[in-house]
């Protein structure tokens, strides 16, 4: 049922219940925010259509308390002044009680300090720059391009028992190169390993086939590498140009169905993808919810669309224990004072507290693309050390 349907069933409501002399007191929305990279040079719509078919089934169900969830979203276009001027929008203008199921590319690193100051508190969606993993008020859902560097290294040395691994990364947003160091030194702290060769200085639109030589003159046996989907297959051609056979191990970002089915037609499968939720293209009960929830409510299945659900699912726990007025102030302490929570999708619990910074899921299940489509390799959560 969409939010218009509801809100003319309570206008009826309310009319009769008048009529009849009863006297009524219409209950005020909840406002919730996000921010998210819904257009620009790398969108992820899927995280605040996932979180908002969520708040949707809430809303048709009667609400928190009879309260209706009013879900803001703004489209930031990866520009950091639109996402200053959203923020200062949702927080100040429409008083919206808590961020969720941002997916942007700056949105943290921009707006980080203003939440801050104001006491909000964000449950991300999809946490892409790096302040969305080093702030107090910023706890993403997903695992992340950093920590998911960690766990891909980890797969290629502790599972495919690779020798010499190769990292060779895009350098965006800013910040991240230093943030991608930490992830290497992270692995390499876990393991007693180094990789052979680190090459950072990839730049979005630039072609890896110059980083790929270096590579092969270093006799690497596995690459770990990120980028979106449209770098699946020049990665994949350029590697094929080189002669190039090695272990290709990506993020999340190009787990998807048509990098899966592009692969297979260019005779380039293979590619390993870390998914940083239960993977999403197989038929486990853990998704069953989610996966009839996107159909109904149709949004595209991808990863991004489970860490809006997952976001949005733990924040309506969180709002439905929260005893009293519900509000900013009370749902900033229900987050700070929130016990792990377990999502099904999830190989570890979520949680904000008052930590420093905030990445409670460093679990990862790998699949490879293989027969035009992704099977899994990793059956178990591979689950990396808290810290």
């Amino acid at each position: 049922m969409t939010m218009n349907r509801i809100q003319k069933l309570a206008a009826i409501c309310i009319f009769f219940l008048s009529v009849h002399g009863v006297a009524t007191i219409a209950a005020s929305p909840i406002n919730v925010g996000a921010i998210s990279s819904l257009t620009g040079p790398v969108p992820f719509p899927e995280a605040t259509a996932a979180a908002k078919a969520v708040f949707d089934r809430v809303n048709a169900q009667g609400g928190i308390n009879g309260r209706l969830i009013n879900y803001l979203v703004a489209d930031d276009k990866a520009d950091p002044a639109l996402t200053a001027q959203a923020a200062r929008r949702l927080v100040d203008q429409d008083g919206v009680v808590a961020m969720l199921g941002s997916a942007s590319l700056l949105e943290c690193s921009v707006n980080a300090s203003f939440y801050a100051k104001k006491g909000i508190y964000a449950v991300q969606g999809v946490g892409v720059d790096p302040v969305c993993f080093n702030s107090p008020n910023i706890s993403p859902v997903n695992t992340g391009p950093y920590l998911g560097v960690t766990a891909d290294l980890y797969f290629a040395s502790e599972v495919l028992k690779d020798k010499r691994i190769c990292v060779i990364l895009y350098n965006a947003p800013s910040g991240a190169q230093e943030s991608h160091k930490q992830a290497i030194a992270r692995w390499s702290a876990i393991t007693g390993k180094k990789p052979v060769l680190v090459d950072l200085s990839l730049q979005i639109s630039d072609d890896p086939t110059p980083n790929i030589i270096k590579a092969k003159e270093k006799g690497c046996d596995a690459i770990v590498h990120n980028g979106v989907e449209p770098h699946a297959i020049v990665w994949a051609k350029a590697l094929k140009v080189q002669g190039l056979k090695v272990h290709q191990i990506s993020l999340t970002s190009m787990y998807t169905e048509k990098v899966a089915s592009e692969l297979a037609r260019a005779d380039a499968e293979g590619l390993y993808a870390n998914s940083e939720f239960e993977p999403y293209t197989l038929a486990s009960p853990e998704i069953k919810d989610w996966r009839s929830l996107m159909n109904q409510a149709q949004v595209p299945s991808t990863s991004f669309a489970q860490a809006g659900y997952v976001a949005a699912t733990i924040f309506v726990d969180v709002l439905k224990g929260i005893k009293g007025e519900i509000n900013r102030e009370s749902v900033a302490q229900a987050l700070r004072t929130l016990k792990p929570i377990r999502s099904p999708l999830m190989g570890t619990p979520y949680t904000f507290g008052v930590a420093p910074a905030h990445n409670s899921n460093h679990a990862s299940k790998f699949v490879q693309a293989r027969h035009s489509k992704w099977e899994l390799v990793t059956p178990e959560w591979i689950v990396l050390p808290a810290k």
